[in-house]
C-alpha cells in the first residue's frame, strides 16, 4: 500500500476489544489482524454498518451474493464464519443473532471513530434510536432550519461578531438548498441566550431542525463547537468542531460553512429516513416517502433498488410537482440500467433521462435533479454530453458531493484525469462517509490510470472495491488497475471477485458501463480484461 494511504487515519466501527476498518479491509482485536474469508467480511460490514437493525436473509443475498441462488446453508456457513471470527457462535450469540425465519441482527454496541483532522477534534457520536415525532409533527413538510446566535465564551470585545456573524452567514448560503428551508435572521435570531428552549422554537417557527453553535475565544486561540438538533425530540442529529489561530479566522469561517452544507445533506436526509420507517405506512406522505425510499436507494442491491423505485413513485403520485421524487427515480431507472437488474435495458435508459427531464421541468435549480439528468448521459455511451447539467449541479452547490463525484466519473471517461482527480478528491473531503465512497475511491483510482499514476490506481482502485457496496464493475477496475500496473496476483484476484458476484461479467458489459473515450486508456483496459480471463461477451 503506498505511503499516501498509508499514513491515513481512517473511518473504523469499534466494538467491544474489535475494529472494522473499512478502509483497509480489516477486523482487528486490539492490534492483531483476524483472519476472515471475504465472503464472511463482507457479512460482518453489511450488519455492524446497521447495527441494531433486523437485516433480512434476502437483503444479505443481494449485499453479500449480488443476488445470486444462495441456499440458506450457504448463508449459514458463512454467519458461522463470521461468528467465529469473533469469537462467538450460535450458542452464546453475543454479536450476531440470528431472529428465526427473518435474518440477522448484530446486537453490541458500536461506535464510529473518525480520523482527527489537523484543525479539528470531531466528536462522533455512537448510533442511536431516533425518538418518534407524534403524528401532529411536520415530517411530510420538508425540514425548516433554524439557525440560532451562537454563544459565547472569552472575549466578548472581539468576539461577538464572530458569534454572530457565522450563523448570519450561515443563513444567506444555506438558502441556496433549494430542499430545505431557512428561517430568516430576523425571526430566529429572536432567540438568543445560553438556555435554549427546543420547543419554543419549535413552536414560534415551526422549526424541525435547529443549528446552535458555541464560539470560544481565549487569548489567539479559537474553537466553534455547531450542533445540529431535531427540535422536535431535542435529540442531537450531529455535531463537530472546529479550531484554530484567531488570525485564521476567515479560513475557520470558510471551513465551517462547507463542512455544514456537506453534514446537513447527508444527515438530514437519512434523519428524515429513519423517522419515516417508524411511523405507520399510512401516516407516510410524499416527503416520507421519499425519504424512506433513500435508505433503501442506497442499499445499492437489487431488491432495495426495486423498493425505493416504488417508495419514490408513491411519493410523486402524492405530490407531482415534488422534483427531487422524479430525480430520485431517474436514480434507480439509472441503477437498474447500469447493473442491469432485469427487463428491457433500453426502457431503463430511456426512464432515467425522462424521470431526470420531468424533474428538471418542475425545478431547474435543483442540483439534484441536474446531476440525475448529467448521469444519464453515460447509458448512452456520450458522458461528455452530461457535464453542462452536471457543472450546473455543482455551480447551484458547490458543495454537493455527489455533484462533484459525479464530475469526476464523467471526466475521468471523457479523459480528463487530472480534473477528475480534484473533484473526486473534495467529494471525499466533503463526504467521508458517504454510501457512493466505494465508487469515489474506484474513480480516484481511474483519475490515478488516466494521469499515469499507476502504483496509487491500484491502490485506489482497490480500496474502492474493498468498501461495502462495492459490485461487480468496480472489483473489475480494480483488477484492470492491478494488472496494468503490473501484479497479477492482486489482478487475478480482483478478476475472481467480479467473476463470482457477475458469472455473466464481460469486457463488452464492462465498456457499456464505463464509455471511456480515450482509446490509448480503452485499449489498455481491454487488453487487461482479455488476459484475466473476461469473455468478450
Amino acid at each position: 500500500m503506498s505511503e499516501e494511504l498509508g499514513d491515513k487515519e481512517t473511518w473504523k466501527y469499534r466494538f467491544d476489544d474489535f475494529t472494522l476498518d473499512l478502509d483497509r479491509g480489516e477486523l482487528r482485536r486490539g492490534d492483531a489482524p483476524v483472519a476472515v474469508e471475504p465472503l464472511a467480511f463482507a457479512l460482518l460490514c453489511h450488519l455492524i454498518e446497521n447495527a441494531g437493525t433486523l437485516v433480512g436473509k434476502d437483503v444479505l443475498v443481494e449485499t453479500v451474493w449480488d443476488g445470486r441462488f444462495i441456499t440458506d446453508a450457504a448463508i449459514s456457513t458463512v454467519v458461522k464464519s463470521a461468528r467465529r471470527a469473533l469469537g462467538d457462535d450460535g450458542t452464546r450469540q453475543k454479536y450476531i443473532r440470528t431472529v428465526h425465519g427473518r435474518g440477522f441482527r448484530f446486537v453490541a454496541e458500536v461506535t464510529l471513530r473518525a480520523p482527527a483532522p489537523a484543525a479539528a477534534q470531531a466528536a462522533v457520536p455512537g448510533p442511536e434510536m431516533p425518538q418518534v415525532p407524534s403524528e401532529t409533527d411536520p415530517i411530510g413538510a420538508g425540514p425548516t432550519l433554524a439557525i440560532v446566535p451562537f454563544g459565547l465564551i472569552g472575549e466578548p470585545a472581539n468576539g461577538q461578531f464572530i458569534a454572530d456573524g457565522l450563523p448570519a452567514e450561515l443563513i444567506t448560503t444555506l438558502t441556496r438548498l433549494r430542499w430545505l428551508k431557512v428561517i430568516a435572521r430576523g425571526s430566529s435570531f429572536r432567540f438568543r441566550g445560553p438556555e435554549i428552549d427546543m420547543s419554543q422554537i419549535r413552536e414560534a417557527l415551526k422549526a424541525s431542525y435547529v443549528l446552535t453553535g458555541e464560539v470560544e475565544l481565549l487569548g489567539a486561540h479559537l474553537a466553534v463547537s455547531v450542533e445540529l438538533v431535531d427540535a422536535r425530540s431535542s435529540q442531537v442529529v450531529w455535531a463537530e468542531r472546529l479550531s484554530g489561530p484567531l488570525d485564521e479566522v476567515h479560513r475557520l469561517r470558510e471551513e465551517l460553512v462547507v463542512m455544514i452544507i456537506a453534514a446537513l445533506e447527508l444527515h438530514i436526509p437519512q434523519h428524515e429516513a429513519q423517522l419515516a420507517r417508524l411511523r405507520s405506512p399510512n401516516l407516510l406522505d410524499a416527503w416520507g416517502h421519499y425519504h424512506t425510499g433513500l435508505q433503501h436507494m442506497y442499499r445499492f442491491n437489487k431488491a432495495d433498488n426495486a423498493l425505493a423505485d416504488a417508495y419514490f413513485r408513491r411519493a410523486v403520485d402524492l405530490d407531482p410537482g415534488f422534483a427531487r421524487a422524479d430525480g430520485a427515480l431517474s436514480f434507480t431507472s439509472f441503477r437498474s440500467a447500469f447493473l442491469r437488474y432485469g427487463g428491457d435495458r433500453q426502457t431503463a435508459i430511456s426512464a432515467a433521462r425522462d424521470y431526470a427531464l420531468r424533474g428538471i421541468d418542475l425545478d431547474p435549480l435543483d442540483p439534484f435533479v441536474n446531476y440525475n439528468l448529467g448521469r444519464s448521459y453515460w447509458l448512452e455511451g456520450t458522458p461528455q454530453n452530461g457535464f453542462g447539467w452536471l457543472e450546473q449541479a455543482t455551480a447551484l452547490s458547490p458543495h454537493f458531493a455527489h455533484g462533484l463525484y459525479a464530475r469526476s466519473w464523467a471526466e475521468v471517461m471523457a479523459g480528463d484525469g487530472a480534473a477528475s482527480l480534484e473533484h473526486v478528491t473534495r467529494a471525499i473531503e466533503l463526504s467521508p462517509i458517504d454510501p457512493f465512497l466505494y465508487a469515489m475511491l474506484s474513480a480516484k483510482g481511474l483519475a490515478h490510470l488516466q494521469i499515469g499514476d499507476l502504483e496509487q490506481a491500484a491502490d485506489w482502485a482497490e480500496r474502492g472495491a474493498r468498501r461495502p457496496g462495492a459490485h461487480y464493475l468496480i472489483k473489475a477496475i480494480s483488477a484492470v488497475a492491478c494488472q496494468i500496473v503490473g501484479d497479477t496476483s492482486r489482478a487475478v484476484y480482483w478478476k475472481d471477485q467480479s467473476m463470482a458476484a457477475r458469472p455473466d461479467a464481460s469486457v463488452a458489459k464492462y465498456f457499456a458501463a464505463f464509455p471511456f473515450q480515450d482509446e490509448d486508456l480503452r485499449g489498455k483496459m481491454r487488453e487487461a480484461l482479455l488476459s484475466l480471463g473476461f469473455p468478450e461477451t
